[in-house]
């Protein structure tokens, strides 16, 4: 709970040297690489070098989910390609405080904490600080709420209740504290962001900063976790209906409250084109799908602009710290882009994850339908097309020494007979002769968040810089949405469903009573993919074990030639020489999935355990 070895000083040590050139002249003020320290008193004197601690409570967000890699990799979104990296452990049930598996800095129970201390240092100093600017004061001590309720809420969603620490310990301090209550935790958090909201009204933010509108979003998600049936009593699995993981009754009054918290923020502010009266084209709908991937801001009435954009990790082509690795952030594309492109494939998709998408007409893709089955690819929810690249997709110009073999730009990732019975591997696979320890095991690639640019090349010496959406206005929408269907108020769920479906041009929801909650189950699943939402959707919904758990399946795909035809030289992907076949597969190369209840949440590591004597586990890893 404490890593209290940060707390040997009141001294800041933090990014300070190139804040102070940033903060003067450029918003992109989390590009930064730590160079110096500069002691307590000087700080809280002094509103830049003030700003420059609070700015230094961000670094923990690092580069938001442009990790090498992605919580989908524990979900049934994705798989990670490269064995080694310790993902099965949390994958195939065996996790243990001994026996830790992956996990991203981003919410380590460890890294969050050292996060939290930095927090309270600026909530406890900026009150007293002794520099001549309100405003300033106001605006920092509101980030600085807003990123300790953040940094509580990740614990919170990986753990349960924890212990809360509200002011920055010394060494003098007894440092063994108990876990709070569930309930006590979000009440914590709550109060957090309440706080935040009020100290941030009117103020202006940069991209990247906290505002009042990302505090009231983060709460409306706080609170629909707190009404979720994962932490009621009576429907949390076995061992979690404890006051550490749950409350005992009240869920319809937390229902109204999240509800309430997401209409406030939706009352706010609009997305990326919701305000449409029916669904646009087919092709407008996946100009808008890569659209909103890439940052979505769309115009108004008034002249302004429209973020879909809520709270964000914001990049630039300078960021620096990524030199080292891992590379993440403005390298996302050489993580995720084929091995074709001399790219790594490190978070597939997988097929479970594919075959999700919808028709176009708004029905389920099924591969009993012979027509679906015999061209999976086509006439699928225009959203498919920004997010995943799949065998014959577009794509970008190959490199020089890849265009002999690939010279229309297509992703191979199937066997394409070659007219004298055999097959050419695809560019794109793991038996590729580019790169092949890098192709895709379930023959998908990530293609959401990889800049569309034909003339931006995903190496090592191009960086993109698309934001990351920490909290976006969809998922307000999805809560109010959720909230009210549980709430018997479909109408109120409709509403905000169709505004989400016809700016990428799909159909209106009909469904009601079941039908529409598992419509809205699919929808977030779909318009949130790979944001780090489907990890915590399936457990606070209490049905991992039937998706989290399933085992991985991939597709292989075979063009054979057709009788009277002969094979194109190079081959490309072409309906009417090939008659292709798709056969869904299992892919257990690197692990075999399970599931066991007590990975409904995480374990506190030994190391914490033996550090904080009054620590109390979570069940199944006593």
């Amino acid at each position: 709970m404490k890593n209290i070895n940060i707390l040997k000083t009141m001294m800041v040590s933090s990014l300070l040297s190139v804040f102070l050139i940033l903060s003067a002249c450029n918003d992109d003020f989390l590009d930064t690489s730590p160079l110096d320290k500069i002691s307590s008193s000087a700080t809280w004197s002094d509103a830049t070098l003030s700003e420059a601690f609070v700015f230094s409570v961000y670094s923990y967000l690092g580069y938001g989910g442009f990790e090498e890699q992605m919580l989908a990799v524990v979900t049934d979104e994705a798989m990670f390609t490269h064995a080694g990296r310790n993902i099965n452990t949390f994958n195939e049930g065996s996790e243990s405080p001994s026996n830790m598996s992956w996990q991203s800095s981003t919410w380590r129970w460890s890294s969050m904490y050292s996060a939290i201390r930095q927090a309270n240092v600026a909530i406890a100093n900026l009150p007293e600080a002794t520099f001549d600017d309100q405003e300033t004061k106001d605006k920092l001590m509101g980030e600085a709420h807003f990123l300790r309720a953040y940094y509580y809420h990740q614990l919170m969603r990986f753990y349960g209740g924890i212990p809360i620490i509200d002011r920055p310990y010394t060494l003098e301090d007894d440092l063994s504290i108990a876990r709070s209550s569930f309930s006590d935790t979000v009440d914590f958090i709550i109060s957090d962001l309440d706080q935040a909201a009020s100290l941030l009204n009117g103020k202006d933010m940069a991209d990247g900063r906290a505002s009042r509108v990302a505090a009231m979003a983060l709460k409306s998600r706080v609170l629909l976790y707190a009404a979720s049936d994962l932490h009621e009593s009576s429907k949390a699995p076995s061992g979690y209906g404890t006051d550490t993981h749950a409350y005992t009754g009240g869920q319809q009054a937390r229902l109204q409250a999240a509800q309430q918290a997401a209409k406030a923020v939706l009352d706010l502010t609009g997305g990326y084109k919701t305000d449409l009266a029916a669904p646009v084209s087919y092709e407008e709908g996946k100009a808008n799908a890569v659209a909103i991937a890439m940052g979505g801001k769309s115009a108004v009435a008034d002249g302004s602009a429209s973020s879909e954009l809520i709270f964000v990790r914001t990049l630039s082509s300078q960021y620096t710290p990524e030199d080292n690795w891992p590379l993440g952030g403005t390298h996302f594309g050489v993580n995720n882009g084929p091995n074709g492109y001399h790219n790594w494939s490190g978070n597939p998709p997988i097929q479970q994850m594919v075959d999700d998408y919808e028709m176009m007409d708004g029905t389920k893709f099924d591969w009993d339908n012979a027509t679906q089955k015999a061209d999976p690819y086509t006439n699928r929810d225009p959203r498919f097309y920004a997010h995943v690249l799949y065998d014959g997709a577009p794509w970008k110009p190959r490199p020089s020494d890849v265009v002999s073999i690939d010279p229309y730009d297509e992703i191979q990732t199937g066997i394409y007979d070659d007219g004298s019975g055999g097959y050419i591997n695809g560019v794109d696979t793991r038996e590729s002769p580019i790169e092949n320890w890098n192709g895709s095991r379930t023959r998908y690639n990530l293609k959401k968040w990889i800049d569309p640019d034909p003339a931006l090349k995903e190496n090592l010496t191009s960086h993109q810089v698309i934001p990351w959406p920490f909290i976006r206005w969809a998922e307000v929408a999805l809560n109010y949405a959720e909230a009210s269907i549980f709430l018997g108020q479909e109408a109120e769920a409709i509403t905000y469903l169709n505004k989400i479906r016809f700016r990428v041009g799909m159909p209106a929801v009909t469904e009601t009573g079941p039908a529409l909650l598992e419509k809205l189950i699919n929808e977030r699943r779909i318009e949130l993919a790979f944001e780090e939402h489907r990890y915590h959707d399936a457990r606070r919904w209490v049905i991992a074990p039937e998706t989290l758990g399933r085992g991985v399946k991939k597709i292989q795909v075979t063009a054979n030639v057709k009788t009277g035809k002969s094979p194109l030289v190079p081959y490309r992907h072409d309906k009417s020489v090939y008659d292709y076949v798709y056969e869904v597969q299992n892919e257990t190369s690197i692990e075999n999935r399970s599931w066991n209840n007590k990975m409904y949440y995480r374990p506190i590591s030994r190391n914490e355990m033996n550090k904080n004597t009054l620590l109390v586990q979570n069940p199944g890893y006593e």
